[in-house]
């Protein structure tokens, strides 16, 4: 039996898989809303004391750069040390890796069922690919191909320094430096991003606020209450901020796709995603994707899909564990 985690800032997901025919069945689930905990191994305690089965090994994708088997969280006040939590939950294999670098183990247990494609590649694709995932955070991960197959690499992209691409953008820069100081794509492209792309329209007199989606922020999730406003059209102001945020989104993902030469295709996941699939199919965001000048000809031969199966990333750290305990 594997335990595997997909650990970010709004849920913490936890699993049960097992081995089967080459494969990797999900056995049991849970969600635990990650600020109500004070840190990982008390989810993990409970979810294993719930359930009353011990995993032979356990691997966790955590939201943060993992570095000697620690790890500080980007969007919770946590810092995670693999050798305390396999003491705690008594487990000698026990594996923490960056959440993406999960999503990036996933990707080879997705079928066509799990993907929409928002372009059409001719020829062959093969070559390194790239994950990019906008949630409470911005993740990004890579897969090295070395002719043979894929190996996952973790990476801090998201917080990247912001470029903007017009004038528009410039305005957006400047009102974010202000606010935060360094201004990265984690600042745009997130949950939080999107309310501040919001802010800026609002606060800048470019747009007029509704005073029913301001009731509807001001009483739960503001991103949430943003992007279905501007997906059904009832807010000129929330859908001017999720155009914004659809094209720097683009821009950012061809980044990235350059970046690791993702010949074998780029890969959009996380929570937000799926959710605006409407609007990642409408012509903005493959148009900023392929604004890259002389490198349009290789940015239109990268396969763009969106994982709509929110298990990937915890079928990847599953199948990192099952790979790490073959490997001994």
């Amino acid at each position: 039996m594997i335990l595997a985690g997909d650990i970010g800032g709004t849920n913490a997901r936890l699993a049960y898989f097992q081995p089967q025919n080459g494969n990797l069945r999900l056995v049991s689930e849970r969600v635990f809303p990650s600020r109500q905990h004070s840190e990982l191994g008390e989810i993990v305690v409970k979810f294993l004391d719930d359930s009353g089965t011990r995993p032979e090994a356990a691997c966790f994708g955590i939201a943060g750069p993992v570095r000697n088997g620690r790890v500080e969280t980007s969007n919770l006040p946590w810092v995670i040390e693999q050798s305390l939590l396999a003491k705690q939950i008594h487990l000698p294999a026990t594996l923490l890796i960056n959440d993406l670098e999960a999503s990036a183990w996933g990707i080879g247990a997705l079928s066509a069922a799990d993907l929409v494609p928002l372009n059409t590649v001719s020829g062959p694709t093969i070559g390194n690919q790239g994950v990019i995932a906008p949630g409470t955070g911005l993740g990004e991960a890579g897969l090295f191909w070395d002719g043979k197959g894929h190996h996952v690499f973790a990476c801090e992209g998201g917080h990247a320094d912001l470029a903007p691409q017009n004038d528009l953008q410039m305005e957006l820069l400047r009102f974010l430096k202000a606010r935060f100081g360094h201004v990265s794509y984690e600042r745009i492209l997130s949950g939080p991003g999107l309310v501040n792309v919001y802010e800026f329209l609002r606060d800048s007199g470019l747009a007029k606020e509704s005073p029913e989606l301001a009731a509807k922020m001001a009483a739960g999730d503001p991103a949430a209450a943003i992007s279905k406003a501007a997906i059904e059209g009832s807010c000129p102001l929330a859908e001017k901020a999720l155009d914004i945020w659809i094209s720097v989104y683009g821009a950012e993902a061809s980044n990235l796709a350059l970046k690791v030469m993702a010949t074998g295709g780029l890969f959009l996941t996380g929570g937000i995603s799926p959710k605006i699939l409407s609007k990642l199919k409408a012509p903005a965001f493959m148009e900023s994707f392929l604004y890259k000048g002389r490198l349009r000809p290789l940015v239109e031969s990268i396969p763009v899909q969106v994982v709509t199966n929110e298990k990937a990333g915890l079928m990847g750290a599953a199948r990192c564990a099952a790979a790490r305990a073959a490997h001994g």
